[in-house]
């Protein structure tokens, strides 16, 4: 039998369409991963305000993104506060198998999107909802910040370098396709699912929650085999955890090794590993990872971040 690499291969959703009426990122980016997938995917959006190209507010933040979360996703446009949208859209749900929102449940019914005027409608459809955060608080405003703030996630006034509980989000969301899937493979009905991004970025913030990656923990910074240095001519972002990983490195730093004793987490330890690597280029860092097989990765200076 000839092989078939697995890009050749139908996906896991094919044969499944999904309808979204979801805004911003983690809805799209949802729908994203059901098209690669395999999905059919379809975008309702409302007609584009005057002057606009798009009423998904993402199409104005970023273009690009916009564009690539909707890639290969037929977008059409429908009024749902018009009988005429109304018409447009059940009309597409008769041919749906999971529809994606993700409007505060007070506004879904409003808009009759909710599963109580959907789901005896649509017996086959399933309802995936995104939401803020679960159960009576659906309907307090926020988003990705303040679900981070309240998870652990952010610290001093930085903000965080991604989306975590958006894209989180969509991951959970696009999970629970599947699992509405799966559970109306059992049954011949659709089902009802919410995700709420609060939770999505509650699951992010375990490991800090649980310490690993606090000040204190073996990836908070504790362990010298698992931080980010100063070296020569940028940084080196170093994950030499386990302990042969961490020997490599100990021996490459001249460490003396002592029988029976872990000094990843000494004081002189972490002295020596930021000597060691301060005195040489990202260059010479990269050959010691290829030579030692020490698992790092090297960096540009943090200010080359800052402004790229």
């Amino acid at each position: 039998m000839p092989s078939s690499s697995p890009d050749s291969r139908p996906g896991v959703l094919a044969g499944i369409h999904v309808l979204s009426l979801a805004l911003n990122l983690p809805g799209p980016a949802a729908l994203m991963r059901c098209r690669r997938m395999g999905a059919r995917c379809t975008k309702l959006e409302a007609p584009a305000p005057a002057g606009m190209s798009g009423s998904d507010p993402m199409h104005s933040y970023n273009p690009r993104a916009y564009a690539e979360m909707h890639d290969g996703v037929e977008v059409v446009r429908a009024n749902l506060k018009t009988p005429e949208g109304q018409a447009s859209l059940h009309e597409l749900l008769a041919g749906t198998d999971v529809l994606l929102t993700s409007f505060r449940p007070s506004a879904s019914a409003k808009l009759g999107v909710d599963w109580a005027a959907l789901g005896e409608r649509h017996p086959r459809l399933s309802l995936v909802e995104i939401v803020g955060a679960p159960g009576a608080r659906a309907d307090e405003p926020g988003h990705d910040l303040t679900y981070q703030a309240e998870s652990g996630l952010v610290t001093g006034l930085a903000l965080p370098p991604s989306l975590f509980a958006d894209m989180a989000g969509s991951v959970m969301a696009s999970e629970a396709v599947l699992q509405a899937l799966l559970q109306r493979a059992a049954t011949g009905r659709g089902v009802h699912l919410q995700v709420a991004l609060s939770e999505a970025a509650d699951y992010l913030a375990l490991p800090h929650t649980w310490g690993l990656t606090r000040p204190s923990g073996a990836v908070g910074g504790a362990h010298a085999g698992y931080r980010v240095y100063p070296c020569a001519d940028g940084r080196v972002a170093i994950a030499a955890l386990e302990p042969h990983f961490a020997m490599r490195l100990c021996e490459a730093a001249g460490v003396p090794a002592e029988p029976g004793r872990e000094p990843m987490f000494d004081a002189a330890t972490h002295a020596a590993v930021a000597a060691f690597l301060g005195g040489r280029t990202r260059a010479e860092v990269d050959a010691l990872a290829r030579s030692r097989d020490i698992p790092l990765h090297t960096l540009p200076p943090a200010e080359d971040d800052a402004a790229a």
